[in-house]
């Protein structure tokens, strides 16, 4: 007798066994939605919402620090998985120092910006969430991602927000200060 699994999706796991008895037979059985851990896959609690800091695991900007914008667990046509909206630094904003003129901090506080529908799997959470500071719902819209001139323009504005935002950071209060989220995600991720 063999046993086959087959994953329709997070809260159903259908299992089909089969017998070789001069014919072929399969049994049909359903996994409730609870786990062999104890944990109940259709009550857990998401994490992976609009505003959370994420690092990026594969592709291009491996290593990129990013920050939600729209998430779409259930997927959608084009992408039949879980993914998500990413805004993310992809060249990180240098250190400046007083003796700087005005010309050299501006060149070293460029930011360029990437903006990319990545998959959960290749995301990282991180504990930081920017809810107010970084809003980037109203800066990009989901029709301009589809052409590359509208895309390339949309990643001027990016930067010249982020570059704003950046330079206007307010300084530390504390250690739970809501301020020390955005200056990590400004920060190179060292590794």
């Amino acid at each position: 007798s063999y046993c086959f699994f087959f994953f329709n999706d997070t809260a159903t796991t259908e299992i089909y066994t089969e017998q070789i008895v001069g014919s072929v037979r399969c049994v049909q059985e359903t996994v409730s939605t609870q786990s062999t851990w104890g944990l109940n896959l259709e009550t857990m609690g998401k994490f992976l919402k609009p505003g959370r800091i994420v690092v990026v695991l594969n592709g291009r900007f491996a290593g990129r620090k990013g920050i939600i914008v729209r998430n779409y667990d259930e997927g959608t046509k084009e992408r039949k998985f879980g993914h998500c909206l990413v805004v993310g630094i992809n060249r990180y904003p240098r250190k400046v120092t007083k003796r700087m003129n005005q010309k050299k901090i501006d060149k070293r506080t460029r930011v360029k910006p990437f903006i990319r529908y990545i998959n959960y799997n290749h995301l990282m959470p991180t504990r930081y969430q920017v809810t107010g500071d970084l809003d980037f719902k109203n800066i990009v819209p989901e029709d301009k991602l589809g052409k590359p001139e509208e895309r390339q323009e949309l990643r001027k504005k990016l930067s010249n927000y982020l570059k704003d935002r950046y330079r206007n950071l307010p300084a530390a209060k504390g250690p739970n200060d809501k301020s020390t989220h955005t200056r990590f995600f400004f920060k190179k991720l060292r590794f």
